[in-house]
């Protein structure tokens, strides 16, 4: 039991030494673009099977997860335990790249920063561009201002689902519990919409997704915290904006980053924003103690890594406790 807790320590280890030395690289095989292809297959599959009712649309929704789910777990579970088989160290090798390709702080990192460095050249076309592909709000009606703070809450978001999330999940259980994350969370961004067509169907999918991001929600909140704090933020701010607005966002989760890493940096984030066209009011996070800035972009990246060595150095350490724990108990 021990052994295998420790091979599973080495593993996320490594996998996080990886993800930070080499990122998401361009055109190489990526577990989550077959996750979507899977969840885009079966999507089809099932609305040309089910009728298109409320009934049918919800339990296509339900099949979905399951389906995607299944496939996940059969492919994530097996190659760990066929590794295994070999030898402890070869499973150590698999797990570990399972385990850096189920994070995301570099990617995050490198594709904000476009839109940090199109700003320092002065192109807010180029800046458009690239927060266009890091956020699913339209970007057309966005001035300066907005771009910046759609980069700002992407990276203040995705430090939960990108980074602590599967960190937490991979100590749970290793990479195949992030695995299993990662297909609810590609999911959710797939078809957990609320418009006409995905209002019944994702509807599976986006509550379950609610619910795996609970726990690694407020755990990146809390690590987040005592990251401002540590990189001479405002970490005082970063609780008081964290205590006040944690739930001003329709899914439970999103804002309790979010108004952390606001409080951090004295700006407010959020607010109205087009999807598809439309005009969604949103309430604002923080207080606009000053204006936001280009530079509030790199701020955020500093304290979504230091978030991430905090919970990968808790992570670890709790699960080595946990293994020591039950090593003792079973003497």
């Amino acid at each position: 039991m021990m052994n295998d807790i420790k091979l599973r320590a080495i593993a996320i280890c490594i996998g996080a030494a990886l993800d930070l030395l080499f990122g998401d690289p361009y055109h190489f095989p990526h577990p989550v673009r077959a996750m979507g292809r899977l969840i885009g297959g079966t999507e089809k599959a099932l609305r040309r099977l089910l009728p298109d009712t409320e009934r049918g649309q919800r339990a296509g929704g339900i099949f979905l997860v399951i389906a995607v789910l299944t496939a996940t777990g059969v492919c994530a579970f097996g190659a760990v335990w066929l590794s295994g088989r070999f030898h402890p160290a070869v499973r150590v090798a698999v797990e570990s790249v399972m385990c850096y390709q189920m994070l995301a702080a570099r990617s995050l990192y490198t594709e904000s920063m476009k839109v940090y460095r199109a700003f320092r050249r002065d192109d807010t076309e180029a800046a458009r561009a690239a927060v266009s592909m890091i956020v699913g709000r339209d970007t057309e009606p966005l001035s300066k201002e907005g771009i910046i703070r759609a980069a700002v809450e992407t990276v203040a978001e995705n430090t939960s689902d990108g980074v602590v999330a599967p960190l937490f999940y991979m100590a749970l259980g290793g990479a195949p519990w992030a695995f299993l994350y990662k297909a609810v969370n590609t999911m959710d961004s797939m078809v957990g919409y609320k418009n006409e067509k995905y209002l019944y169907f994702g509807r599976c999918a986006a509550r379950l997704d609610d619910l795996v991001n609970l726990i690694p929600a407020r755990l990146s909140a809390l690590f987040m915290t005592a990251a401002a704090f540590l990189l001479g933020m405002d970490g005082a701010n970063a609780w008081r904006i964290f205590l006040r607005d944690r739930f001003r966002h329709k899914s439970p989760n999103s804002a309790q980053t979010e108004s952390v890493c606001a409080g951090a940096l004295r700006v407010q984030l959020a607010g109205d924003a087009y999807y598809f066209g439309k005009l969604y009011e949103k309430p604002t996070i923080g207080d606009a103690l000053r204006e936001i800035e280009t530079e509030d972009i790199r701020r955020a990246n500093r304290l979504m890594f230091g978030t991430a060595a905090l919970a990968l150095a808790a992570l670890v350490l709790a699960l080595l406790a946990a293994g020591n724990l039950v090593l003792r108990g079973s003497v």
